[in-house]
């Protein structure tokens, strides 16, 4: 079963190896993770471990949520996850953190892509547009958009305007370059989707 920790996109910098080759890396925060809940093939049809994250304020959860931590003496969590069984010592209440993960490990990362708004063609698609020069009246626009006979309609899936970003994103065969335990913090090659303090899930490969 592959290993998953929920964690936080904290930024982007530079780590020098020992060879002295420059690697781009983000900064996250990975754990610690609360086991909220152990479900099992028996009662609930699936194996899955549900991993909370991120103190918040008890007042900001709702009260199944705050209720159901308190019969298990859990304190207040933000985020919740479902995950593989990767250990099957972990029961509720066991908390994990980035030691579960070495350096080296690939990984894949999941996180929300950067909201852009409302964006045309040109930008969300990479359309070419149409000529600045000699009086054309056609620059940014999409274009047609369907047949007129047949079949009168604009096909499902057409490419047009629309809101872009804000998409669930995976990256695939990261690595993880170097792990501080004593922070809980993971610098892992290259980018991953998100803003500064995002939610991401990391996932051995």
């Amino acid at each position: 079963m592959k290993k998953t920790l929920i964690g936080r996109k904290i930024g982007m910098t530079q780590y020098i190896c020992e060879d002295g080759t420059v690697v781009p890396v983000t900064i996250c925060e990975l754990g610690p993770c609360v086991v909220v809940q152990k479900k099992t093939k028996e009662k609930d049809g699936y194996d899955a471990l549900k991993l909370g994250y991120l103190d918040v304020k008890e007042q900001r959860l709702t009260k199944p949520i705050r209720e159901d931590l308190k019969k298990k003496n859990l304190p207040p969590l933000k985020v919740f996850r479902e995950v593989e069984v990767f250990d099957s010592n972990l029961e509720v209440g066991s908390v994990i953190n980035c030691s579960i993960f070495t350096e080296n490990d690939k990984v894949m990362v999941t996180g929300i892509s950067k909201g852009k708004g409302f964006a045309g063609v040109i930008k969300r698609h990479g359309f070419g547009g149409g000529r600045i020069t000699h009086g054309s009246h056609f620059h940014r626009a999409p274009g047609s958009v369907g047949a007129h006979t047949f079949p009168a309609e604009i096909w499902r899936g057409q490419r047009m305007p629309g809101h872009m970003g804000s998409d669930t994103v995976t990256v695939k065969n990261l690595k993880i370059v170097k792990i501080l335990q004593d922070k809980n913090i993971a610098l892992i090659s290259g980018a991953i989707p998100g803003r500064r303090n995002s939610i991401i899930a990391v996932r051995e490969k």
